[in-house]
């Protein structure tokens, strides 16, 4: 089977002053995020960015381009266009570059609390949005917050995405719909990151983190 271990990224550089509370510790400075990268082995570890800040295109991009490299990016269609996050033409452009678009809602809001009816709109509104914008269909999505339970699960498959990614952290298979991230924050240090990011796929998922992963599922 083979694996990869996905790093999630949020915000590179200094957090905006309207970033505030928890979001401001999983920006990272951008010496940070050009050492991670570094780190990483030339397969087996996968990129990705949630919210849609624009740091997204403005410093991660130009760093990714220059090393070759690809990432997904999942922004919140709620904020297209809004200060400090991505314009459609950012999100244009970065699929230009060769990068991967998917949904990450509109609102950045929990779908386990959402009524049927709000939790449709989020997962359907936000993959037209962005389907318009790039020009293709839109087959990816991440969870805000990394909140799923059964019924999440469902909609998801009834909407008919062909791949779900989640925060629950550590490696998984290429081929898992449901996909595990890990969040990069600084609330370890940089050294934990790189030593994580030149590991890769090669470690081991601990007891606790797949029996996390079950009851998220079962619940």
């Amino acid at each position: 089977m083979h694996r990869e271990l996905i790093l999630t990224f949020h915000g590179i550089g200094d957090p905006p002053d309207a970033i505030t509370g928890s979001e401001r510790g999983v920006w990272i400075p951008i010496d940070w995020f050009e050492a991670i990268v570094d780190a990483l082995p030339r397969q087996d570890v996968g990129l990705s960015f949630d919210d849609g800040n624009r740091s997204d295109v403005e410093r991660a991009l130009p760093i990714l381009v220059q090393r070759g490299l690809t990432a997904r990016f999942f922004p919140l269609t709620g904020r297209i266009g809004a200060a400090g996050y991505l314009s459609a033409e950012d999100i244009a452009a970065l699929s230009a570059a060769g990068m991967e678009i998917g949904s990450h809602g509109c609102h950045h809001r929990d779908w386990r609390t959402l009524e049927d009816r709000e939790l449709h709109e989020e997962l359907t509104t936000s993959r037209q949005a962005l389907a318009g914008i790039v020009g293709s269909a839109i087959t990816e999505i991440a969870c805000p917050f990394g909140s799923y339970d059964r019924r999440v699960l469902r909609a998801l498959r009834a909407t008919g995405y062909r791949r779900v990614f989640t925060s629950d952290g550590g490696p998984g298979s290429v081929s898992s719909w449901l996909s595990p991230r890990t969040t990069v924050a600084q609330t370890l240090p940089l050294q934990h990151w790189l030593a994580l990011a030149g590991a890769g796929a090669d470690q081991r998922t601990s007891p606790l983190l797949r029996g996390k992963r079950l009851v998220k599922r079962l619940r």
